[in-house]
């Protein structure tokens, strides 16, 4: 089909990267399955491990993989990440309840590569958490979360969904420092107003020649 005279192309044939076309919709499937690929990634290994540390590691008795650098100590967590805010279980369960499906709204309109390995990883480590909080004991929506990671004894315990947390946290103010948009974007929205041509078929000013006189 043959553009209109004087119509653009995109709209005609299309072009991708035109919000709605094929080419923009395939781009954000890609960047959705790589955002749920390192979700599950986190998600799994948060698991893993958590099971691991539970099963062989007590309270109180460090593993020392290197001395007093790094060990494995294992830790009952009912604050957020870090073992901060220690106590209010409740409060930081409904805040990673709102981030997952803040993230999962947020994907309709990923087209960034970027954003989607940021978004992955702040999703995993919720829910690695937020698990933890739903189905650990002491009760339901009210776990403690697993902490068994220690460097040095001036660093507070943590695992691998709040190392994802924190990975997930620098890259967004990376990005949104150097003006990457979750639309795949760069740089400043705000475009300048084109320019009117001069309209020659215009009659003249009368007013503006007499005032000229």
């Amino acid at each position: 089909m043959q553009a209109a005279p004087g119509a653009p192309l995109s709209s005609a044939a299309g072009t991708p990267g035109t919000p709605g076309t094929p080419g923009t919709r395939a781009t954000r499937r890609r960047r959705v399955w790589v955002l749920l690929g390192i979700a599950v990634f986190v998600l799994a290994a948060d698991a893993i491990t958590k099971a691991l540390v539970v099963m062989h590691l007590r309270p109180g008795e460090p593993v020392h993989v290197l001395g007093n650098v790094l060990m494995l100590n294992l830790l009952r967590n009912s604050g957020a990440a870090f073992s901060v805010g220690t106590g209010n279980t409740i409060v930081f369960t409904a805040i990673a309840a709102v981030v997952v499906v803040y993230i999962v709204r947020t994907a309709r309109n990923l087209r960034s590569l970027g954003w989607a390995i940021t978004l992955g990883l702040l999703l995993g480590g919720a829910l690695g958490n937020l698990s933890d909080r739903i189905f650990r004991a002491p009760g339901l929506f009210r776990g403690d979360v697993v902490d068994w990671i220690e460097l040095t004894r001036y660093w507070p315990v943590f695992n691998v969904a709040d190392s994802a947390i924190v990975c997930g946290g620098i890259l967004t103010v990376l990005l949104a420092m150097f003006g990457y948009h979750l639309d795949g974007t760069r740089g400043d929205r705000a475009a300048p107003a084109p320019a009117t041509p001069p309209d020659h078929d215009a009659p003249p000013d009368h007013d503006a020649a007499d005032a000229d006189r």
